[in-house]
């Protein structure tokens, strides 16, 4: 019993160091692990260059819009007996609808604008009955504004973006990120449906949209994986570009014992351990952060000033300082430095 007790104690000793010699199983510690190997195969010094982290999105009261407010007179308001907009009116300027979330604010003025057009025949008052029309004019121009605040001016996507939660995981089981890509398309779609004047668009999904961005953080920790990777990724670069353009890792392209370390941690490392990452992160990038980036591009001409540099830093594919466009580009330079360095081996992969 003794000795069982011994090994038991033995065992949960060694487990932690196990773990801390297991640097492949998270994002930060494979891609220092992966910059140490390549300075120590190519004769160099690492250089771990600062990381720049992400932005916080912007502060909700920046990026909340105001909407104009509108008023009917009390007369006005008892001339509507008999239609259903007097229902809609009287929920709003109760307790509870004047506080309402931007979902329901969203929902509020579709019901307005659909209440006062079935009303607006039954009503024999000409002047009340342009009264309506204004209103419902108005409510059209304002809807982008409710659209944006239930979608980029709530408080549920600071939560899908947070920075707290760490880094993308390493070989996820499973798509981590397929219910919110799937509804992130769907809400999408319905935002372009209402931009383009179709107000019929069910919005009874936008709460489950909503309550799974107020659980999840998957966009914040891409966010923060392609920045850590773009660094590491660079620093490495470098150290392959300053070996190419030193003492060549091989005399006359011949091989010799280095250069097959070399290429040993290419395939076994870059391409066994990292590439695999990389490839997770860009899928999960492409299935989330793009269908978000189309939410945001669609309201381009509702956009706040305050939301653009963050929009074009962290949702942009194409914006001169866009991080994913530096990713791929990180992603590239590297693969082309590594095929150089091999190629003067004539160990170039795929020649």
């Amino acid at each position: 019993m003794a000795a069982v007790r011994g090994r038991r104690w033995w065992l949960c000793l060694c487990l932690p160091l196990l773990a801390a010699c297991q640097p492949f199983n998270d994002a930060r510690p494979m891609m220092d692990e992966y910059l140490e190997r390549v300075a120590r195969v190519l004769d160099l010094e690492p250089h771990y260059s600062p990381i720049t982290p992400p932005r916080q999105m912007p502060r909700r009261r920046d990026r909340v819009l105001s909407m104009p407010e509108l008023e009917l007179g009390m007369l006005d308001f008892l001339s509507l007996y008999g239609c259903e907009l007097q229902y809609v009116v009287g929920e709003r300027n109760s307790i509870m609808g004047r506080v309402m979330q931007p979902a329901n604010r969203l929902r509020y003025e579709l019901r307005f604008i659909q209440a006062a057009r079935t009303c607006m025949p039954t009503l024999a008052d000409d002047d009340l009955r342009t009264v309506l029309a204004e209103a419902v004019a108005s409510k059209r121009a304002s809807l982008p504004l409710a659209v944006w605040n239930a979608t980029w001016g709530t408080a549920e996507v600071e939560t899908l973006f947070t920075l707290s939660k760490g880094d993308y995981p390493v070989a996820a089981e499973g798509n981590p990120v397929a219910d919110l890509s799937r509804e992130a398309r769907q809400l999408d779609a319905a935002v372009a449906r209402l931009l383009a004047g179709d107000l019929s668009v069910s919005l009874d999904f936008l709460d489950l949209v909503l309550q799974r961005w107020q659980a999840d953080y998957r966009a914040g920790q891409l966010l923060q994986s392609a920045s850590r990777l773009v660094a590491r990724l660079d620093d490495a670069t470098a150290l392959v570009r300053q070996r190419l353009e030193g003492r060549p890792l091989c005399l006359n392209g011949r091989p010799n014992p280095k250069a097959d370390i070399a290429r040993s941690l290419f395939f076994k490392i870059y391409i066994g351990r990292v590439q695999p990452y990389l490839s997770d992160v860009i899928r999960a990038r492409d299935a989330l952060i793009w269908p978000l980036a189309r939410l945001a591009e669609r309201q381009a001409d509702t956009m706040p000033e305050t939301f653009r540099p963050w929009y074009r830093r962290y949702l942009s594919s194409t914006a001169a300082d866009s991080l994913w466009r530096a990713l791929d580009r990180a992603i590239g330079d590297h693969t082309q430095a590594w095929q150089r360095l091999l190629e003067q081996c004539g160990m170039r992969p795929g020649g």
